[in-house]
């Protein structure tokens, strides 16, 4: 017996509103001061908001499998005081702390981010990844602001 699909056939342009609807929720949700600001090119959307005391920024490159969803926040400024000792608490707490983020580099910043391809990329997904880097964020930069900033 042959099974068909009763489901339409996936529509690119329905997928991509799609998550972009769920980005523009989850910020609605949880920006500050309706401080949302979103920009539209050749390389996808980037949103920006304000949560607690970081700017996080949200980027969606396109629709298709192959496109990305990146999410990040900066926490500190480099250089930076006693660099090797912050290197070893940032992977210290990248074991243990950050749930799907992560800390690294970004320039000359110490950010928390999440990536992934929009392949099955769940509204759920979008959500947590973008709620996990604004918290991670808020709950660290202080810390780190503390004891290794300038």
């Amino acid at each position: 017996m042959e099974l068909e699909s009763t489901l339409p056939p996936v529509n690119e342009e329905l997928v991509s509103a799609s998550h972009q609807v769920v980005i523009e929720t989850v910020i609605s949700s949880l920006q500050e001061d309706q401080s949302a600001m979103v920009s539209h090119s050749d390389q996808g959307h980037l949103w920006k908001f304000k949560y607690g005391s970081v700017e996080v920024f949200v980027q969606l490159t396109g629709e298709t499998d192959d496109d990305m969803l990146t999410v990040w926040s900066p926490v500190l400024k480099l250089p930076a005081k006693n660099e090797p000792a912050l290197m070893r608490k940032l992977l210290e707490w990248n074991w243990s702390s950050t749930f799907e983020a992560h800390f690294g580099i970004m320039g000359d910043q110490v950010v928390v981010t999440a990536q992934r391809t929009v392949a099955e990329l769940s509204p759920a997904e979008v959500s947590r990844n973008i709620t996990v880097v604004a918290s991670v964020a808020d709950n660290y930069d202080e810390i780190l602001q503390s004891e290794f900033g300038q």
